[in-house]
């Protein structure tokens, strides 16, 4: 099986299907609209206390990474339901592992915020 061509359109076409997607993860999960929240207020600290680019850039990075998680564990969590509807300990092990990760990045975003933003108030 051939590649297809490189079009302009399939990748805009692409674009708005990645869009689609995040779209409905924050109108349909309870924990985006949480993320969107810090988010927003992680956005608004950083503004007010003139973080620096490097400050931002670690900002950026910790952030995207528990979106990223986040969206992940989603589809996991979404998957293994699909193929195992009824309770099954290995499902549940992968579930929980998503979640941790989801923790990881999230406690890991805690950490960076409070390296930056405390030395900045105090």
């Amino acid at each position: 099986m051939h590649p297809k061509p490189f079009s302009i359109r399939s990748r805009i076409k692409s674009f708005s299907y990645a869009l689609a997607g995040l779209r409905r993860f924050v109108w349909q999960e309870h924990n985006a609209r949480i993320h969107l929240a810090a988010t927003i207020a992680v956005i608004i600290v950083a503004l007010l206390l003139h973080v620096s680019r490097l400050e931002s850039v670690a900002l950026i990075l910790v952030v995207g990474g528990v979106w990223a998680t986040e969206m992940l564990n989603t589809c996991l969590e979404m998957i293994a339901d699909i193929i195992s509807p009824d309770e099954h300990p290995i499902i549940k092990f992968i579930k929980d592992l998503a979640a941790g990760a989801v923790l990881v990045a999230a406690v890991t975003a805690v950490i960076v915020g409070l390296i930056i933003f405390i030395p900045k108030i105090i």
